[in-house]
């Protein structure tokens, strides 16, 4: 549909596209560095659970170029910090609970001598158990926060009545954020003990606050900025603080900048990831396939620390509905303790794991009934008049998934390629294809409510030149060009007029994460607040100054008009407002409104409304070396009225094919010691663009948002990388046919070649496996 607007509803470039491309965009590592300039490196634990007997720094303190060393000791104010609460220590506090935690931290004249400096250490350890494992965790009641349990329903009379009824298990991976830019902070000490940190962080005030709490300062002494961010996915919500407030403390130690920049393997080794998890579930349904009655259990993989895994545990609770009605269930979270990196935010935050239960559940359901996976999927759909109440006790009152599944179900062909997968596999014994078409219905809001504020700051120069200021971060998925174009839609002029700046904490304060998919829909609300205030003042000026009424003062075309007095360019405008002492700035603040949430009983409403899609995948596997590939998807979402639909449509199609690579091939491997071993570009892949299907399609949904969001649209952060759920199940579907759809597969993801072996070999589909057995027995025959 064409857009009623000017701006906003069209396709603009990205406000940075021309820097990434030519190289001169500035990320934090960028900026020009002050002169006595230091570079810091940790010394990490090479043991995931044990006390520390013995650290002697003496050689490091003497190394080349080395000018700072501190330890926990060290800490001015809090030696404990973390996002949810304080069980973090700063650096390690006598013990150590994970293999690459930091222990101290070194600044040096370069970055090489604070590297090699850190490897002086000697340190002895006196082991302790590590507890690896979720199962294990969850075995021995190893919590970072207590269990949670949501219950509804006759569990234990459904469940026995059946007429149907089976348990099962499965696995699913962690995933690594893999930003192109790695974790950075470049802190500056100012006059009397101000401190100025650049960091690559989705959150600004959380970084100024936690190192107001190390440093032992008040938050005004504390500047934070970060103008862009290459990636975060999450990674950069929380667990910047690590390289942020060791870099402010070695700066206030030496009284000159330092910059921590992490090598990509300590990267990997010091942060966290998206949560890995293993789910057991109990499902009773009837003869056509729908679920009368579920439980879960959900052993939830959170590391050594809380960090953010009450939010992500708390998440994939409420998306184990996905988009399905549950009248009996019975949802036990696990926040299961290990001795492994903090997990933390990742893109979806607890969503995808969710759905990937249920989904798991119905696909298991349609292959022990024989049944169409699709058509088990929509006899248990959310109804549009009843059946409508999600297990936290959210009324769904946007539904729009019946609409959105039938149409995807008639663009993609699904069920003439049905047909043409099943002849395909009948003629074929070495490679299998496979086919799934999977809905998502994805909350929207921070389930924690306080989050769901935003500010900005907006000036309007006397050249006609605007500059907007917010409290979201960029970090490539254009917040700031969106915001821009609201802004430019607002004031009625070219977006080439507006430019937004740089988060500051000392512009914009007291500011939430950029995550949840909320970026636009609370800063553009703000920015939105924060401009009508000024057009309401230039408005009430027209009116007395060119004598028609307020209401008739209009901003279009890079104009105001009023009335049928006076058309006047709006640079020309704002100039005579400036001159006649009108305000030509303002600030503006958004909450979002309706939502409610009970920490204590999971319920209420967290959500402010729900996005729905739906992805068709077609894949084609190779039962002798358990490859596979992605041949075709198509995807249909439901973006309400896309503010830049070039931008929307990127965002699509790069959460798929992370979300691709999270259940496909990106595997997080620990030995036996507790160390990570996939730890870098070489051990651990993410997808490549030879990786993206032949055929891509993606369209948006016809659908106006029925919430005041900005102007309609919706959220498309999170809920595109859950769709990829349905390369994973067509893949399972490719499995199934390759032993005849006589045994339900047993597969755990991610579906990488060895995974994909395993699971033909589950259903007796494995040719290699076959070929293997019958060499034995010759062997043995002689």
């Amino acid at each position: 549909m064409k857009s009623k607007y000017r701006t906003v509803g069209t396709v603009a470039p990205h406000e940075s596209a021309h820097l990434h491309v030519s190289g001169r965009a500035q990320y934090t590592d960028d900026i020009p560095e002050w002169q006595g300039t230091l570079y810091g490196a940790f010394g990490l634990s090479e043991r995931a659970h044990a006390r520390i007997t013995k650290l002697d720094l003496s050689k490091v303190r003497s190394a080349p170029g080395v000018v700072a060393v501190i330890t926990v000791e060290d800490v001015p104010g809090d030696k404990y910090i973390g996002a949810a609460k304080a069980d973090e220590p700063v650096l390690a506090d006598g013990l150590v609970e994970y293999y690459g935690q930091p222990m101290f931290a070194v600044a040096a004249t370069s970055y090489d001598l604070a590297r090699r400096a850190v490897k002086l250490a000697e340190v002895e350890y006196e082991d302790l158990h590590p507890v690896l494992d979720v199962q294990e965790g969850a075995e021995k009641e190893s919590y970072v926060l207590p269990p949670v349990r949501i219950a509804q329903g006759d569990m234990e009379g459904k469940l026995n009545a059946g007429p149907h009824r089976h348990q099962g298990s499965f696995y699913c991976g962690g995933q690594e954020q893999f930003y192109l830019e790695g974790q950075v902070s470049y802190a500056v000490p100012g006059e009397d003990g101000e401190m100025q940190l650049f960091a690559s962080t989705q959150h600004p005030t959380e970084m100024q606050l936690m190192i107001s709490h190390v440093l032992h300062q008040p938050s005004h002494t504390i500047k934070v900025q970060c103008r862009r961010m290459g990636g975060g996915f999450g990674g950069k919500e929380t667990q910047s603080w690590q390289f942020a407030v060791n870099a402010a403390m070695l700066a206030q130690k030496t009284g000159r900048p330092v910059k921590i920049r992490a090598d990509r393997d300590d990267d990997f080794m010091i942060t966290g990831k998206r949560h890995d998890f293993r789910v057991e579930y109990d499902v009773a349904y009837t003869d056509d396939g729908q679920i009368t009655a579920v439980k879960f259990v959900q052993q939830l993989r959170c590391g050594y620390s809380a960090d953010l895994s009450g939010a992500v545990a708390d998440r994939q609770v409420f998306h184990s509905d996905n988009a399905y009605y549950l009248d009996t269930f019975d949802i036990l979270s696990l926040r299961v303790k290990t001795n492994s990196q903090s997990n933390t935010a990742f893109r979806g935050f607890g969503g995808p794991q969710g759905i990937m239960a249920i989904e798991y559940v119905i696909e298991d359901i349609a292959a022990k009934l024989g049944r169409d996976p699709l058509d088990v999927r929509k006899l248990n759909f959310y109804g549009r008049t009843d059946r409508n109440i999600t297990p936290y006790q959210m009324k769904v009152e946007d539904n729009v998934i019946h609409e959105l599944v039938d149409q995807l179900e008639k663009t993609s062909q699904y069920r003439e390629r049905r047909k043409e997968v099943d002849t395909f596999n009948a003629n074929n014994r070495v490679l299998k294809k496979g086919l799934s078409l999977v809905p998502v219905k994805f909350g929207i809001s921070f389930t924690l409510t306080q989050l769901n504020q935003a500010g900005a700051l907006v000036h309007v120069y006397t050249d006609g030149s605007v500059l907007v200021n917010h409290g979201g971060t960029e970090m490539g998925q254009g917040l700031n060009t969106k915001v821009a174009q609201v802004v430019a839609e607002e004031l009625g002029v070219d977006l080439k007029h507006v430019r937004s700046s740089a988060t500051d904490t000392s512009k914009v304060p007291n500011t939430s994460a950029t995550a949840a998919s909320t970026g636009t829909d609370l800063n553009g609300k703000a920015a939105q607040v924060a401009v009508r205030k000024i057009k309401a003042a230039l408005a009430d000026f027209a009116a007395d100054h060119y004598g028609c009424d307020a209401a008739e003062v209009a901003f279009v075309d890079n104009h105001v008009e009023c009335g049928d007095k006076a058309r006047v360019p709006f640079a020309k405008f704002v100039q005579t407002a400036h001159a006649n002492r009108i305000p030509l700035w303002s600030s503006g603040f958004y909450r979002t409104p309706k939502i409610h949430y009970d920490t204590e009983t999971l319920t209420g409403r967290p959500f402010y409304y729900f996005v729905y899609a739906a992805a068709c995948a077609e894949v084609i596997i190779d039962t002798l070396t358990g490859e596979n590939r992605l041949v075709r998807a198509d995807i249909l979402y439901d973006a309400g009225r896309p503010i830049n639909p070039a931008v929307d449509l990127g965002q699509v199609e790069g959460g798929f094919i992370q979300g691709m690579g999270w259940l496909t091939a990106e595997e997080l491997w620990w030995n036996d010691k507790g160390r990570l071993m996939t730890h870098a570009p070489s051990t651990y892949k993410i997808p490549s663009v030879s990786d993206c299907p032949a055929q891509f399609n993606v369209a948006f949904f016809e659908n106006n948002n029925r919430e005041d969001s900005i102007y309609q649209s919706k959220a498309m952060g999170e809920p595109p990388l859950p769709l990829a759920l349905s390369v994973f199940f067509a893949i399972r579907d490719a499995v199934h046919a390759a032993g005849d759809r006589k045994a339900v597969p047993l597969m755990d993801a991610p579906a990488t070649a060895e995974c994909v072996l395993k699971a033909l070999e589950s259903v007796g589909g494995c040719p290699a496996s076959k070929l293997g057995q019958a060499v034995e027995v010759a062997a043995d025959h002689g």
